[in-house]
């Protein structure tokens, strides 16, 4: 089953006492290619979280946003000895100047660094790698299968591009032997009409008959192009979950090679025709591919 390389994937859960929330965005890359944008209480999971997409996921760049979800309220940790502190020295100032008032709680509290916010690392107190990459396996999840649906849809228009270059072949196949034997009685032709009467060793005649059928026939190269095609249609319909992209795209630079050899020996307008729509097809074919993981 072929998967495009584009998808988004996305899922949260606990980690801790917090909640993490992670997005998975894959475009195209000819190989794996993380880039994982972590806040810094859970980079120390980084290479536990970059292992497990690997594991997943063969091909495309792959961009990993994670973020702490955090409370409608924040939430305020006091540092009670800094509080102690600074409690105890006003009382001491108000009593060496004579001062009146009471040193109340929110005076404390204003002092430097006595009331400061909680820290990511305070929130994910208790949190393990396994949690995270609990959250991670969903959103691959969801990844995979959105780079699953696209990959069907896209094996359905390669297929029907595909039927066009087996269709092309088909005529190529048909046309070759009937465009070597007209070039055979050309030849001939042409040959007895120089002569003007002169006789023509007729051994020799047929050796170059021969030599130039086997310059113009193209039986191998569409037979090889006919066995690629064969391979590049299993290997589409695959049902297993091994990435083809790459065993596509090879497929994909030889039957090019084979069209470039056919167009070269064709000497023929409709072969010549047909190699060139063959040849239009393989390029719409070879720009989907490059989607294919």
């Amino acid at each position: 089953m072929i998967h495009s390389m584009t998808g988004f994937g996305a899922a949260e859960g606990p980690v801790g006492g917090t909640r993490v929330s992670v997005e998975l965005r894959a475009v195209n890359h000819r190989f794996f290619n993380p880039s994982l944008k972590l806040p810094a209480a859970l980079s120390q999971w980084e290479g536990e979280v970059r292992e497990a997409l690997r594991l997943r996921i063969a091909r495309g760049h792959l961009t990993v946003f994670a973020r702490i979800e955090r409370g409608d309220e924040p939430q305020g940790v006091v540092d009670e000895e800094r509080f102690a502190q600074f409690a105890s020295e006003l009382r001491r100032l108000q009593l060496a100047h004579g001062l009146t008032g009471d040193v109340d709680v929110a005076t404390v509290l204003r002092m430097p660094d006595v009331l400061r916010m909680g820290r990511e690392e305070d929130n994910l107190a208790g949190g393990s790698a396994a949690e995270l990459l609990a959250v991670v396996a969903v959103a691959a999840r969801a990844l995979q299968a959105m780079r699953e649906q696209e990959g069907a849809r896209l094996g359905a228009v390669i297929a029907e591009r595909l039927a066009v270059v087996e269709a092309a072949v088909a005529r190529l196949s048909a046309r070759a032997p009937e465009r070597t034997e007209a070039q055979r009685n050309r030849l001939r032709d042409n040959v007895e009409r120089l002569a003007g009467g002169i006789a023509v060793d007729p051994q020799r005649l047929a050796q170059e008959i021969a030599i130039l059928a086997d310059k113009l026939d193209v039986g191998e190269e569409l037979d090889r192009f006919t066995a690629h095609l064969a391979a590049f249609r299993d290997a589409l319909s695959a049902e297993d979950s091994e990435p083809v992209g790459k065993r596509l795209g090879f497929l994909l630079q030889e039957m090019l090679r084979e069209a470039n050899t056919t167009g070269s020996k064709a000497n023929d307008a409709p072969m010549l025709l047909d190699v060139v729509a063959i040849k239009e097809e393989l390029e719409r074919i070879r720009e989907q591919v490059e989607n294919l993981e």
